[in-house]
């Protein structure tokens, strides 16, 4: 079936044309979003960053429950009255609330006061630590999306999807006048 010439050239059948380049666009995206994802690991390990999420609205409204925080590992030293900071405990999960107040500084050390944006109250006791993690930004509602895209049905979905996309990439096309063109009725025929 003969669709057009241009420049002296067959080309194939619109439709063909068409999931072809829904397939170029594809490959693409994933592509730049793969690329996108090694340069975030790559910045995240070098500058300390990793992600938290919240499960507590104790500083709603600033961070609201199932949020999602950018937080980046610090001497807590260098914390400041206003600054959102995760502090590990131990025997206990880790709690982020404002700080409140900076009692006393020594080295990298710092015993410091906190309170959560919803709290009436600021926390009972002072915090000492040498690191802290400062909330550098969140997101809102993305906990309950992380979580979902760590099911073990929907991580297969995905590993099947990329995996059968990367296939298609890779996959011998047909070209004009190959022993499999011939018997290919779809293809122009010279």
């Amino acid at each position: 079936m003969l669709v057009g010439l241009t420049s002296g050239t067959l080309r194939p059948p619109p439709e063909r044309r068409v999931l072809s380049r829904i397939g170029d666009v594809l490959l693409t995206a994933l592509a730049v979003a793969g690329g996108l994802c090694i340069l975030l690991v790559i910045l995240a390990v070098t500058l300390n960053i990793t992600l938290i999420m919240f499960s507590t609205g104790s500083m709603a409204p600033t961070i609201p429950a199932g949020s999602v925080a950018v937080v980046r590992e610090m001497p807590a030293s260098q914390i400041e009255v206003g600054d959102v900071v995760t502090v590990d405990r131990a025997g206990a999960l880790p709690v982020t609330h404002r700080v409140t107040d900076v009692l006393t500084r020594d080295g990298d050390r710092a015993t410091f006061t906190m309170q959560g944006d919803a709290n009436d109250d600021p926390d009972p006791a002072p915090y000492t630590a040498e690191t802290v993690r400062v909330v550098l930004t969140s997101v809102p509602h993305l906990a309950s999306v992380i979580v979902w895209s760590g099911h073990p049905v929907v991580l297969g979905c995905l590993t099947v999807t990329a995996t059968a996309l990367v296939t298609w990439a890779f996959w011998p096309r047909r070209t004009r006048g190959s022993p499999e063109s011939a018997a290919d009725p779809d293809l122009p025929q010279v």
